[in-house]
């Protein structure tokens, strides 16, 4: 029998996490204002910027927490991005990730997550261009 894990000690984590959030059945902006609050000074800087993006230029987002990470969704309730602190899987940086009902689309090949060090004035706008064109029919 191969005793390999399939799975590493983070992602169960975060399926536990996950199966709590759905358990909990509420999961709203306080859910992710909460999560955010419990990020490092950085993260939660980052964090926070994209919430007040997300408000300003995409309002009819839902905020929401999946995999314990701060998530927007559509009416539908599908996440279409998610930001994923460098923390919670002990990665060199952090990362806003667009899940595949985010219309990113640009010919055959085009990036779904995009690695964040810091928010800067340049950091920012790309941001506020990729929320824009994920949400976009």
């Amino acid at each position: 029998m191969n005793n390999k894990k399939v799975f590493s000690d983070f992602e169960r984590e975060a399926m536990r996490e996950r199966a709590q959030e759905l358990r909990k059945a509420k999961n709203t902006e306080a859910d992710v204002l909460e999560k955010i609050s419990e990020m490092t000074d950085d993260e939660s800087l980052i964090a926070m910027e994209i919430h007040h993006l997300v408000q300003k230029i995409a309002p009819e987002l839902q905020p929401k927490t999946w995999y314990s990470m701060p998530a927007y969704a559509n009416k539908d309730g599908k996440v279409i991005f998610f930001f994923q602190p460098a923390t919670k899987f002990k990665a060199r940086y952090s990362t806003i990730g667009f899940n595949d009902v985010a219309n990113l689309d640009n010919g055959d090949i085009w990036a779904t997550s995009f690695a964040i060090k810091k928010m800067t004035p340049d950091t920012k706008e790309t941001i506020k261009s990729l929320i824009q064109k994920s949400i976009q029919k």
